[in-house]
């Protein structure tokens, strides 16, 4: 009996100890946003930094609300630190360009994974749209 006690003690001080994504680690995600801008949509757009707008992190897998948020700076780049290994996704809203949701923002996601400690994941770029 005293055997399966402290089997069962291990395995709960190990399962307990399994870190989720999240904040408390030490490891960055980053990336940059570009905005494009239509001045005679669709055919002439420039490509710019999107200064100041806001980013979002889920994380984990089966989380869809948002865990926190950031926003752009000068040159479009963000930055999530102080997080642990595992999946996040990755959120911008833009504007839509398909005529039945014209004009309404709709988000873009994008996912990156946390592989191991100190890591500095660098995502793709992504570009909104601003009609």
């Amino acid at each position: 009996m005293k055997q399966l006690l402290l089997n069962l003690s291990i395995i709960l001080i190990f399962t307990a100890c399994k870190k989720e994504a999240g904040e408390g680690g030490n490891s960055v995600i980053q990336g940059k946003i570009l905005e494009r801008r239509y001045t005679a949509f669709p055919t002439i757009y420039s490509d710019n930094a999107a200064i100041e707008k806001d980013v979002y992190i889920i994380y984990g897998d089966g989380n869809t609300t948002f865990d926190d948020r950031t926003k752009t700076s000068f040159d479009g780049s963000y930055k999530f630190e102080f997080l642990r290994k595992g999946k996040y996704k990755i959120f911008v809203y833009s504007e839509d360009t398909v005529l039945t949701n014209f004009g309404k923002d709709i988000p873009i996601f994008l996912d990156a994974e946390i592989k191991k400690n100190r890591s500095e994941v660098n995502v793709t770029t992504i570009t909104t749209v601003n009609l």
